[in-house]
């Protein structure tokens, strides 16, 4: 079969939208061989897609520094690739793909649309449209390349096998299992918390299920009290792994989620997506992918957005963009799509 490696090593969010643009490309190209290449906590992304071996990237000690990466360009070399697909456009990944170019082989790598998203992004004139989405330019590299794939932009709901230790928090089939991803990398992305708690309560009043995903040490403690003062509110964090997450959220009927890596999970597991969006924007390029646009939650103002990764503070002055949405709107989209 021939071989084509694919670059992108962070983040969580922008390598699972990978993994859904990977999941069409396979299924469209089934005599095309994938070597992924990324960070090894995202393999079980990639576990469902035919075709496709993953390759792990080890920045911190084995890839560390030009000897490592070139110790990792002679690992790839010995698939044999036809081409290099860079869907990164890093350091890192440049200096792959330069060596991987000097020996003849063909390279793309993404178009980020830096200069348009600045426009997006500037506070004097804003230019204000809808860009291309990010999972189209990642497809765009496999066209430039040669390779034909149409993404059809269609969540595919196929509820997996569930954890044995999870069973029992779907034994009610009456409940509406809903799925909370509350937290983000940057904390300009994150709805207040004690806002949210609102909505929690409120969601847990209506007696649906919640469960709630994603977050290290400290966001696990927040958790466990929501959890602990919330009826049918159960905190995921730290209590399984990324592979039995996945499964999980394949059998909620939806997932709530910030700008985040929360939503691209949830797109890659076939599951609709109520999102809530502050300083960034979905006219950026980062909506999962399937989810509708009329599933954001959001406020207009003339100085949003002000940022593309959400690692800039909200412009519109004294009051948030964030702040400005208030908690049942949020709980009002959820029963919109709840209700059909």
């Amino acid at each position: 079969m021939e071989k084509i490696i694919v670059l992108r090593f962070s983040a969580m969010g922008d390598v699972a939208m990978v993994a859904s643009v990977l999941k069409e490309f396979a299924a469209q190209n089934p005599a095309v061989e994938i070597i992924m290449v990324s960070r090894a906590a995202f393999k079980p992304f990639f576990n469902k897609i035919k075709n496709l071996t993953f390759h792990t990237i080890q920045p911190e000690n084995t890839h560390k520094g030009l000897l490592g990466l070139f110790k990792l360009f002679k690992e790839l070399q010995k698939y044999k690739p036809a081409a290099i697909a860079d869907l990164h456009d890093n350091l890192r990944s440049r200096f792959i793909s330069a060596c991987f170019r000097f020996t003849g082989i063909k390279i793309k790598r993404i178009d980020k649309g830096r200069a348009e998203k600045k426009a997006l992004t500037r506070s004097v004139n804003k230019i204000f449209k809808p860009l291309r989405q990010t999972v189209e330019r990642y497809a765009d590299v496999f066209r430039e390349l040669g390779y034909p794939i149409e993404l059809t932009h269609k969540i595919n709901r196929k509820p997996q096998l569930l954890p044995a230790n999870a069973e029992y928090l779907f034994r009610n089939p009456l409940q509406k299992k809903i799925g909370i991803s509350p937290f983000a990398q940057h904390i300009y992305k994150v709805y207040p918390l004690k806002k949210m708690e609102k909505v929690i309560a409120l969601l847990s009043a209506s007696g649906h299920e919640l469960f709630i995903f994603g977050g290290g040490k400290s966001e696990q403690a927040i958790a466990e009290n929501w959890a602990k003062h919330n009826a049918n509110t159960h905190n995921l964090i730290g209590n399984f792994s990324l592979t039995e997450e996945l499964a999980i959220i394949s059998n909620l009927d939806l997932m709530l989620s910030m700008d985040s890596s929360g939503m691209h999970m949830a797109s890659l597991a076939g599951v609709p997506v109520v999102s809530v969006w502050g300083p960034t924007h979905p006219y950026a390029g980062f909506l999962g992918y399937g989810q509708s646009i009329n599933n954001c939650v959001q406020v207009d103002h003339p100085m949003r957005p002000n940022s593309i990764y959400g690692n800039k503070p909200c412009m519109c002055g004294v009051e948030s963009c964030m702040d400005m949405i208030d908690p049942q709107s949020i709980v009002n989209k959820i029963k919109e799509n709840l209700n059909g």
